[in-house]
């Protein structure tokens, strides 16, 4: 299939990019000095001080005595959220950290929203060869390790509505061929775990497991992704106990 990419646009704004980035790091890893996210951004220390000073301005970040700067009212009411994703997102964080420590390798949390798959939450593996943070990114969710694990819950019925000629009018290309997703999902209800070896992206394999709700119900994918050239295929069967594992103790903070 061909790679997707996600691509900046085309008028980008660098100085609102480092500040998006600088309250995803406030809100995700905790507290940053100016030196620390200068160095992050990869910029000079009187940028990373204008620029978390707005996030102050606004309440995204609070200077505290020593000064460090933590995440704000705006970061904390969204952390605290009573959404579902929120909810998901906070019981799934520490695990998929440890889940990095264990594997090596970049780990996600995903989930679907109609016949696209949004990753809700995502730790970066520490190798200089790695899959980069896919959190926030929205994917057709056919092309997704999460995607097919959350379809292949679909009642026949309802994966033909959802991958219905007419819902496709317009843009006839991004349809998938439904006789081999049925085939592809048929797989993975089998296996009970989906290998994405370059769908979403090509140079990229992907391990994923269900994520279950206390009623049975599969609400999430859990995942691994690594770059192609260092994915064994040997190594599947501990990858895949590994990961269950995991979905195990995420199901356990639910």
């Amino acid at each position: 299939m061909d790679e997707i990419q996600k691509n900046p646009p085309p008028y980008a704004i660098r100085s609102v990019d480092h500040a998006l980035r600088l309250a995803a790091m406030l809100q995700l890893e905790g507290e940053l000095t100016v030196s620390e996210a200068a160095q992050r951004l990869g910029v000079a220390r009187s940028t990373a001080h204008r620029l978390l000073a707005m996030l102050v301005y606004r309440d995204f970040a609070v200077k505290d005595d020593q000064h460090g700067y933590r995440a704000g009212l705006v970061l904390e009411l969204a952390a605290h959220s009573p959404s579902e994703t929120s909810r998901l997102r906070s019981a799934a964080l520490p695990h998929l950290q440890h889940l990095v420590e264990r594997i090596g390798e970049s780990a996600n949390l995903a989930v679907r929203t109609g016949d696209t798959t949004r990753f809700i939450a995502s730790v970066e593996s520490h190798r200089a060869l790695r899959v980069s943070s896919r959190e926030g990114m929205v994917f057709p969710a056919h092309r997704t390790t999460a995607g097919l694990l959350l379809l292949a819950e679909l009642p026949t019925d309802e994966l033909g509505e959802l991958y219905a000629q007419a819902r496709y009018e317009g843009r006839p290309d991004e349809r998938p061929d439904l006789r081999r997703l049925r085939a592809d999902l048929a797989r993975v209800r089998r296996n009970g775990f989906a290998l994405n070896h370059g769908r979403s992206e090509r140079g990229v394999v992907a391990i994923g497991v269900p994520v279950h709700e206390h009623d049975g119900t599969v609400v999430a994918g859990l995942s691994v992704s690594m770059p192609s050239v260092r994915y064994e295929r040997g190594r599947l069967p501990e990858l895949v106990t590994t990961l269950r594992a995991a979905a195990r103790t995420v199901e356990g903070s639910l």
